[in-house]
């Protein structure tokens, strides 16, 4: 459950709804939202903030990172993806043309 939260932080991220600075909710306000408990959503935020994705101050919350790199993680990620529907374009016998038509076609939906 704390990867899916970290997942839709990231996201917000991502997307700008959270951009550098933005204060995030507090665990316990978000955990009460999500209906989870404050130790899943207190585990998600170490592990944003051991990735550089938010920072903490003692007393003040939890923050975007000046220096997030989330959207750099998500390209690499989408990298692999890509990497991976090629080789199995390849495997299958579908040319370069067939695949960007896929690709374009799915782009469109």
């Amino acid at each position: 459950m704390y990867q899916q939260i970290m997942d839709g932080i990231k996201q917000c991220i991502v997307t700008s709804q959270w951009p550098a600075g933005f204060n995030l909710p507090s665990i316990r306000e978000l955990s009460s939202v999500l209906k989870v408990s404050v130790i899943t959503v207190k585990r998600a935020y170490q592990e944003l903030e051991r990735e550089g994705v938010i920072y903490t101050r003692q007393g003040m919350g939890s923050f975007v990172s000046e220096q997030s790199n989330v959207s750099h993680q998500k390209e690499a990620e989408l990298d692999d993806y890509l990497e991976r529907a090629v080789a199995t374009a390849k495997l299958i016998g579908l040319s370069p043309a067939a695949l960007k038509k896929r690709l374009a076609a799915l782009l469109e939906q």
